[in-house]
């Protein structure tokens, strides 16, 4: 099994499919993942196979490596298209987030002020006050959430037990339109159950759902590197761009990544 796990706090810059050239801000430890998902299609691996031993970079190191790497870019390139919170896990969760994001756009402000900051998240510390209040600042502020079949994402996502879509959605919708909504579309089997979700049983709904949250766009995507279980396939460009045919038709601007 081939996984991949980020250096911290700093990684790249790397090619996104969605972002451009993108600088990956990892908040999570170098050695291992740090989430409250544990999807089956991740390419980090299972949490349970890479538990983190080192602990969260401080707000001081992030701020330090992430100012060196944007004066080494400034001297030597390339550009930054973005600056983006990802790595190895969920970003959110960490203690420091909103006050890395005020240093990030601040640090951003004075290098690359044509960046944009995007935070990749599972939506599952949105909750919380002090991160809405962080994500509302950045400039691409995207959100999970991959269908709303509420036992469908227990097996394809692996939350906590606490997770609830409804709830989920009235916080996203929250934004008021100021986020994107990632989502994604897969196929095949995980321990003998169907992971199919392509089809109008699960997209008719969450459109539905997309719709009432609002979201300035919809990111649809598919598997792009190995997952840790490998009866999961990838949907196809044909299929992806069902979607987005059937979102443009509720007036829902939407892009897909192969």
């Amino acid at each position: 099994m081939s996984t991949v796990i980020y250096p911290s706090p700093i990684f790249g810059p790397v090619h996104s499919r969605r972002l451009g050239v993108s600088l990956g801000i990892n908040l999570l430890p170098a050695d291992g993942k740090v989430c409250s998902f544990d999807c089956i299609y991740c390419e980090c691996g299972f949490n349970a196979d890479y538990r983190a031993n080192a602990p969260l970079p401080t707000r001081e190191e992030v701020y330090l490596a992430l100012e060196s790497k944007l004066k080494e870019m400034k001297a030597v390139g390339p550009i930054p298209d973005v600056l983006t919170f990802a790595g190895n896990g969920e970003p959110t969760c960490h203690p420091s987030f909103p006050e890395i994001i005020d240093d990030t756009l601040a640090l951003r402000n004075e290098y690359f002020p044509n960046a944009k900051v995007s935070v990749l998240s599972n939506s599952t510390f949105i909750h919380r006050p002090a991160v809405f209040a962080a994500l509302a600042k950045v400039d691409n502020n995207i959100l999970k959430l991959d269908t709303v079949d509420e036992e469908y994402i227990h097996a394809l996502d692996r939350p906590g037990s606490n997770y609830s879509v409804p709830n989920i959605i009235s916080q996203l919708k929250a934004f008021n339109g100021n986020c994107i909504i990632q989502t994604m579309f897969l196929k095949g089997s995980y321990q003998g159950k169907e992971m199919d979700n392509t089809s109008d049983e699960y997209v008719l709904p969450w459109i539905k759902a997309v719709k009432n949250i609002a979201p300035r766009q919809v990111m649809i995507y598919t598997i792009d590197r190995e997952t840790p279980d490998h009866d999961l396939q990838k949907a196809s460009p044909e299929e992806l761009d069902r979607i987005v045919g059937l979102l443009a038709k509720e007036h829902v601007l939407a892009t897909a990544s192969y």
